[in-house]
């Protein structure tokens, strides 16, 4: 465990090393006088120059089949995100590593646009936002998103965006342009409406409040944006449930959608250890909510089960979920994504068609 005065503005306690490392790191306190406070753990980033940047997944219960991360890890710091795992796969710990050691993929809209022009490209919408969030903070600096949003809009590519970051409203003129020809649609997450709880959780996300007026501004921009109350925690956010919604329908989402709380891997661990700091008094009738879903285990892998959870509570929250969005009028699904737009712009020295 980190101590608290060096990860302010962080969800993560722990930076327990990769499940592949062989070698495990532990804090050890030698009893010598520390003269020095330690420093505050402050966001670094580093560039990956990627050979693609189009993910593709076979996955039966995601309603894309493929997707872009211009960043690997988040600041956003969310403490159930189910993304902390990939980190990992750098070498990286999904704890603080997660949230503090960035990699950002700046010539990412290059090698979009050169898939894209592949022969062997068929077109299908393109999911931004479902790993790591596009819009976290070093998206104002880096701009690496916008200049995907570009590639896609001279493409006239279709794109589905989930995020909670309110720089979304920056790139307001690419997607409102974009939304005209039914070529983007917009998923916003809240969480909880309870403003203290969110900085605990989601230590660098944009206030509830605000991102309900992110939708607002979508909305009132031709967008198509829905609301995701997601994920839903048992026993700590599942009472606002119908709360979330209305407040979404108020701000102008035309639909809705929920995902039950996941806990992958590395996530359970740092998820308890977060409880057990902060909400210590419920933290063992939110696990049992958690476990009563999966079988008794923190986290079920199979395909549907691990986004709803079974059983008699899965069930409560499934139905509270239908019946509140057919009372708002949540309960259509956003319009279909255009593809028979798409077109790969003329390059200078292209040979342009005769007729």
């Amino acid at each position: 465990m980190h101590p608290p005065e060096i990860r302010r503005g962080r969800a993560a306690a722990s930076n327990a090393t990769s499940r592949y490392d062989r070698l495990k790191r532990e804090a050890f306190d030698d009893g010598w006088p520390v003269e020095e406070a330690p420093d505050v753990l402050r966001t670094e980033v580093t560039e990956e120059v990627p050979r693609s940047v189009i993910t593709y997944n076979r996955s039966p219960d995601l309603p894309f089949d493929r997707s872009i991360n211009p960043y690997r890890g988040c600041e956003h710091g969310c403490i159930y995100c189910f993304a902390r795992p990939t980190h990992a796969y750098l070498g990286l710990s999904p704890g603080l590593d997660f949230e503090t050691r960035l990699i950002a993929r700046p010539e990412a809209p290059k090698v979009l646009a050169g898939e894209l022009r592949a022969k062997r490209y068929a077109v299908a919408p393109i999911a931004i936002g479902t790993n790591t969030d596009p819009y976290q903070p070093i998206e104002k600096e880096r701009g690496i998103m916008r200049a995907c949003l570009e590639v896609l809009r001279d493409f006239r590519h279709p794109v589905a965006i989930v995020t909670k970051g309110s720089g979304i409203l920056r790139d307001l003129d690419i997607l409102s342009e974009m939304a005209r020809d039914g070529l983007v649609r917009v998923g916003i997450s809240v969480t909880t409406l309870d403003r203290d709880l969110a900085r605990k959780m989601e230590p660098r996300v944009p206030a509830p409040e605000k991102r309900l007026q992110v939708i607002a501004a979508l909305a009132q921009a031709g967008v198509p944006v829905r609301l995701m109350a997601s994920p839903m925690i048992p026993a700590l956010t599942d009472h606002e449930l119908e709360a979330i919604l209305e407040a979404g329908r108020d701000a102008g989402a035309g639909s809705a959608s929920w995902i039950m709380l996941r806990l992958p891997l590395e996530v359970s661990p740092l998820f308890r250890d977060w409880l057990a700091q902060h909400l210590p008094d419920r933290a063992a009738r939110v696990m049992n909510r958690v476990r009563e879903m999966h079988g008794g285990k923190d986290y079920d892998p199979r395909w549907q089960a691990r986004m709803r959870g079974e059983g008699p509570y899965a069930r409560i929250i499934a139905r509270r979920f239908e019946a509140a969005a057919r009372r708002l009028g949540l309960d259509q699904a956003q319009p279909a994504l255009r593809c028979d737009l798409f077109a790969p712009p003329a390059r200078v020295g292209d040979q342009l068609a005769l007729f």
